[in-house]
């Protein structure tokens, strides 16, 4: 028996706090929708927490118009249910959404939306997870379990790099998480600050909208190895080979290559053609803004510009909310041996006794009402079900917890990014 003091007795069984019979899932992104879906097919109970109103609200409200997968399908697609057959190799946003739409419909999956959570502690005494979160109506409440994932990804928050003179650049400034077509950039001259996948959509969609935009590089961009894209070449490999195998080829192929220094692949469709056309301008590094538009660069090159779209990327925000300052560095990546990126992670994965320990799924007894997510029309596949109670498992704090267990933290992988 584990006796709690009475400030911990009052807070477990507040009427504003919830039990949950199984995992607490924050963010309804592809990450965190492969997991319940899974869940679900075991019979565990579990609750999803959403800060948006709409699932993947990243890919639905943060995207550009001209957005395509980075990687392909085959390796792109959640667990249990595969892409369309008539959906291309690299899938556009409208087309990921669709499919995300179906799988959540498939599964029945039903986050709680407008739900932001604020806080997120582990109390060793009770061996138990203490989520903190309100609503967009002003509602407070607590979520306590025994198991917690963090499925935000790490694009929670915009990057906005400290240039001087930004702030006071008289054209448009725009992140690229804001930026939607090139045709409110017509005949403009547009600097894009940034030269990732991001950066080199927006450059390319703004060509073909009738801008001139000019894209910012100050590290060399690597094209693809051996005509094989360097997102799915090690996805490939590891089909037939060990990690480890897999991991030296990629270094010597990438030798064999040129020297790469582990750089981020920026996988283009078109926009290295029209560089070489001249139809995009490439420039140094930004010095500097200055009065009408004008950018100063490293190379002393001073040049007037319309408008500039910021596509500097995102950060992760789960350093600031969940109270664990020994598991993740300050730049929301979690502290493991190998570094994150595509560049070699060892992955956190569900404890074995998660499915095996969680009490048989009840029906769930809602004391706040839930917020179900829409679906999109078409074909809707019909995978294999698990439970039909299994989405369930919310039930008041005068539920009996179980017993103590170990900190159980689950960080999903990166597969919310886009840029």
């Amino acid at each position: 028996m584990v006796l709690l003091p009475a400030d911990r007795m009052d807070s477990l069984f507040s009427p504003r706090c919830m039990w949950v019979n199984g995992p607490i899932i924050v963010g309804a992104g592809p990450s965190g929708l492969a997991v319940a879906a899974c869940l679900r097919e075991q019979g565990v109970p579990y609750v999803m927490l959403e800060r948006a109103d709409c699932i993947a609200s990243l890919w639905q409200k943060r995207t550009y118009d001209c957005l395509k997968l980075n990687s392909n399908k085959t390796f792109s697609q959640l667990p249990r249910m595969p892409f369309p057959d008539h959906y291309p190799e690299y899938p556009t946003r409208r087309q990921f959404i669709d499919y995300l739409e179906d799988y959540v419909a498939a599964f029945e999956i039903k986050p709680e939306f407008n739900t932001t959570v604020r806080s997120a502690r582990y109390d060793e005494t009770s061996g138990l997870w203490h989520v903190g979160s309100t609503t967009t109506s002003g509602d407070v409440m607590e979520y306590i379990g025994r198991w917690l994932v963090v499925a935000t990804g790490v694009n929670a928050e915009t990057v906005v790099p400290d240039i001087p003179g930004l702030d006071g650049f008289e054209g448009n400034v725009t992140h690229v998480s804001d930026y939607k077509s090139g045709e409110a950039y017509r005949g403009q001259r547009v600097l894009v600050v940034g030269c990732g996948n991001s950066g080199m959509d927006v450059s390319l969609d703004l060509c073909d909208h009738g801008a001139r935009p000019a894209i910012v590089v100050r590290d060399a961009v690597y094209r693809e190895v051996l005509r094989k894209s360097t997102f799915e070449l090690p996805m490939l490999l590891m089909r037939w080979l060990s990690l480890w195998l897999a991991d030296k080829l990629m270094v010597l192929l990438a030798r064999l290559a040129g020297k790469v220094e582990l750089r981020t692949p920026a996988l283009e469709h078109g926009a290295l053609a029209r560089i070489h056309a001249g139809d995009i301008d490439v420039v140094p590094e930004v010095k500097g803004f200055g009065k009408g538009g004008r950018v100063e660069f490293a190379d002393g090159r001073v040049l007037a510009f319309d408008a500039v779209v910021l596509a500097t990327g995102y950060r992760s925000n789960v350093a600031q909310w969940l109270q664990l300052n020994d598991f993740f560095n300050n730049d929301g990546y979690p502290n493991t041996v190998f570094p994150p990126d595509g560049r070699g992670r060892r992955g956190s994965t569900p404890p074995a006794s998660l499915a095996a320990s969680a009490s048989p799924a009840p029906t769930p007894t809602p004391c706040a009402s839930p917020r179900t997510s829409g679906t999109s029309g078409g074909r809707r596949p019909s995978p294999q079900r698990g439970p039909e109670h299994a989405t369930g498992g919310v039930s008041p704090c005068s539920s009996n917890p179980p017993g103590r267990s170990s900190r159980d933290l689950v960080v999903m992988p990166r597969n919310d990014e886009v840029y």
